[in-house]
């Protein structure tokens, strides 16, 4: 995973925002480097991560994969299929083209890391400009461990590359026990 950034995409409105967000659907930009984890990986981890049997009750909130080009379509598509027969039940996820992404507003990047000042103001000391934070890989793993994903040994590996101090390992690594 190299970056991730919240927005707005699936509709045709322009410049989407969450007050006034038209016929758009609130989803994750996720850039990552195919050399170390596959479109596929990709699929993988999504369908674990939501309840892809449930109808979605707005166009806000659709459950939804997003393609760039007709291999991603083609792969998206082969995997909600297995994921259907492997559960034997109809998968509600819609498969859609991606015309445009829209990054929502400021106060949403990182919502979980906002939530932890220590950590937050950390990452505002290496990247001061929020732009820069918003699209640092270490602010995307430190997101996401804030939120409960990844464990201790993928931590250890990684913690050095981070850009924390001392009381920041420390304040992550209490927050990841497993």
């Amino acid at each position: 995973m190299i970056r991730t950034r919240v927005g707005y995409a699936g509709g045709q409105m322009d410049a989407p925002t969450y007050r006034q967000m038209g016929d758009h659907t609130e989803t994750i930009q996720i850039d990552y480097d195919p050399s170390r984890v596959s479109y596929n990986q990709l699929l993988d981890i999504f369908w674990q991560s939501h309840q892809p049997k449930r109808r979605s009750w707005s166009q806000q909130y659709m459950n939804a994969v997003f393609y760039h080009n007709e291999n991603q379509l083609l792969q998206a598509e082969a995997s909600k299929t297995a994921l259907s027969q492997k559960i034997g039940h109809k998968v509600e996820t819609k498969v859609v083209p991606l015309n445009s992404f829209t990054m929502a507003e400021d106060y949403h990047q990182k919502y979980l890391l906002k939530g932890r000042n220590a950590l937050e103001k950390e990452l505002v000391r290496i990247y001061p400009h929020h732009r820069d934070l918003v699209d640092s890989t270490a602010a995307a793993r430190l997101n996401g461990y804030v939120g409960g994903h990844g464990n201790k040994d993928q931590l250890s590996r990684e913690i050095e590359r981070l850009g924390l101090s001392i009381e920041g390992k420390k304040t992550l690594t209490e927050l990841v026990r497993k």
